[in-house]
This record gives structure tokens, C-alpha cells and sequence, in this order.
């Protein structure tokens, strides 16, 4: 009876730690806006620090560092497609975001 009994609070306890790990559907959903708000927003690359730069698909904070200093030693970008100047940024990863990037 005892070894049932231990069974039964130990399911009980699963079933508690499980629904607390889940986040509710409403914060859920919010957190799913957000990400798709945060991946179609449009970046200015002559204006976008490192941390706004990593926003875009396939950027990690390395390559973002790069853009940031390629900018700072080249001057502005005059279009978006000069990103590609930048070491590190490939023909993926520009046709995963130009219509992301954007020059002002």
C-alpha cells in the first residue's frame, strides 16, 4: 500500500511540474507576435547597432560587429545590396533578408 501511495504523489507531482512549465496559451501567443513582429520589421543598416543587426535571419553577433565596423571604416551604405560587401555575409543570407534591410 505504501509503494501506491508513493506512485500516486509522484504522478501528482509530474502532472504539477509539467503544467507549470507550460506557458499559457495568451503569453504563448503573445511571444509568437512578437517574434514574427521582431522578423518582418525593417532594419536600416546605416543606423542598426550590433544588437539590431542580429534581428536579421542568419546574423550572429560576430557578423553583426563585422557590419557595424565595415560601416564605421566605409561610410554608409548608398543601397542595400552593399551589404554583401561585408565579409562573413553570403548570397543566403542576403536573399533571407533584403527585404529586411533597408538604407535611409
Amino acid at each position: 500500500m505504501l509503494h501506491v501511495t508513493a506512485l500516486v504523489a509522484l504522478l501528482v507531482l509530474v502532472v504539477f511540474v509539467e503544467n507549470s512549465l507550460v506557458a499559457p496559451p495568451v503569453a504563448a501567443a503573445e511571444t509568437a507576435r512578437a517574434a514574427t513582429t521582431a522578423s518582418t520589421e525593417k532594419v536600416n543598416i546605416n543606423t542598426a547597432d550590433a544588437k539590431a543587426l542580429t534581428s536579421l535571419s542568419g546574423v550572429s553577433r560576430s557578423l553583426a560587429e563585422k557590419i557595424v565596423k565595415y560601416r564605421d571604416e566605409h561610410g554608409a551604405f548608398k543601397k542595400p545590396e552593399d551589404l554583401r560587401r561585408v565579409e562573413g555575409v553570403g548570397n543566403g543570407l542576403w536573399e533571407k533578408n533584403r527585404e529586411r534591410i533597408s538604407v535611409k
